[in-house]
C-alpha cells in the first residue's frame, strides 16, 4: 500500500506541482507524519520534491520535472495506461485523469538535452543530470516566449533559501553558467538569477507584460563596481593550461621565455580562492600580495582538514 501511495502522491504533485501534507493524508487517509515520511523517501530516490513553509508552504515538485527518459519501455507505457483508464473510469479523480495524459504524451516524445537556433548548437545540460538541468532551462525559456511568471524556489550563495515569484525577460549564457535575467517581485526590481541555484520551479499559470530594460542594465559583470575588483597575476603550468584558458580566456594568456602567464581583471569574491584552487598546483598567484595570502591561507586550512 505504501508504493501505490507513493505513486499517487507523484502524479498528484505532476498535476497540481503543490500541494499541502494535510490534503494528501486526507485524500490518502494516512497520517500527515506518514506522508512526510513517503516524501523523504521519493526524495532520496532522486524525485525533487521540496518542503517550503510560510506564506508559499506546501509539498512543490519543479514544473521542469517529468518522468525520467528509460522509466518503461513503450510497452510498458502503453499497459500502465489502460489500467489507469480501468482504474479511472470508477475512480473519476482529474488528477489521475491528467496522469494519464501526461503519461501518453510521455511515450510518445523524446527530448534533446540541446537546442539548436541559427548556426549555434548548445547543449544545456549538466553533468550526469540525466535532462533535469535541461528541461529546467526549457521551462524557463518557454515562460520567457509566452510571458507567463514563474515561482521559484532559490537559494543565494550565502545558503539563505527564498521562494519569490519572477517576471523572466532573459536568459544569460557566460562562462559556462545559465543566468536568467527576471523582475523579481520580492525585490521589486530585475534580478540576475544563477538557475543552477533554482531548487524548484514552478509555472503560475499568470501572464504578464514585458518590462523595458536596456541590455546595458544587465550585470554581465557580475560585480557591482572598480571597488570589488582585482588586478590578478599569474603562472600558468603547460598542464593547466587548457583550464585557465577556459577560465581567463586564450587572450589573456601568454607564453614568456617558455612560461606561460596571465594578468587580468577578477571580480573579487568569495568565489575566487575556490576557482583558483580548483586548478590544482597549476596555477599559481603572482600578486597581488592579498591573495597570494587567501590562496596560502585557504590551502593550508584544507591541508589541517586531512590530518
Amino acid at each position: 500500500m505504501k508504493y501505490e501511495i507513493m505513486l499517487g502522491i507523484l502524479f498528484t504533485l505532476l498535476v497540481k506541482r503543490r500541494i499541502s501534507a494535510g490534503e494528501l493524508a486526507g485524500k490518502y487517509g494516512v497520517s500527515v507524519r506518514s506522508i512526510y515520511r513517503y516524501i523523504d523517501e521519493m526524495t532520496v530516490a532522486g524525485v525533487p520534491i521540496d518542503v517550503y513553509r510560510g506564506a508559499y508552504g506546501g509539498i512543490y515538485i519543479s514544473d521542469a520535472y517529468k518522468l525520467p527518459r528509460g522509466l518503461l519501455t513503450k510497452a510498458e507505457y502503453a499497459r500502465a495506461v489502460e489500467a489507469m483508464l480501468a482504474m479511472n473510469e470508477s475512480l473519476h479523480d482529474p488528477d489521475l485523469q491528467s496522469a494519464i495524459e501526461k503519461m501518453s504524451a510521455n511515450s510518445k516524445t523524446e527530448k534533446f538535452d540541446t537546442s539548436v537556433s541559427g548556426n549555434i548548437l548548445v547543449d544545456s545540460g549538466t553533468w550526469g543530470d540525466e535532462r533535469k538541468f535541461s528541461e529546467k532551462l526549457s521551462l524557463i525559456e518557454h515562460a520567457i516566449d509566452e510571458k507567463e511568471a514563474l515561482e521559484i524556489d532559490y537559494s543565494d550563495r550565502g545558503g539563505e533559501r527564498t521562494r519569490r515569484v519572477i517576471l523572466p525577460h532573459l536568459l544569460v549564457y557566460k562562462q559556462n553558467v545559465w543566468y536568467l535575467y527576471a523582475f523579481c517581485r520580492m525585490r521589486n526590481a530585475f534580478r540576475l538569477f544563477k538557475i543552477g541555484r533554482m531548487r524548484t520551479v514552478v509555472n503560475t499559470g499568470e501572464t504578464f507584460e514585458r518590462i523595458a530594460f536596456s541590455r546595458d542594465d544587465i550585470p554581465l559583470t557580475f560585480w557591482k563596481n572598480d571597488e570589488n575588483d582585482v588586478d590578478a597575476r599569474f603562472e600558468i603550468s603547460a598542464e593547466a593550461l587548457p583550464f585557465a584558458e577556459d577560465w581567463l580566456g586564450v587572450e589573456n594568456v601568454r607564453a614568456i621565455d617558455g612560461k606561460f602567464y596571465a594578468d587580468v581583471t577578477l571580480p573579487d569574491d568569495d568565489a575566487l580562492v575556490g576557482k583558483i584552487l580548483s586548478a590544482g598546483a597549476g596555477i599559481r598567484v603572482l600578486s597581488p600580495a592579498p591573495l597570494v595570502a587567501r590562496v596560502k591561507k585557504e590551502t593550508e586550512r584544507m591541508a589541517r582538514s586531512y590530518e
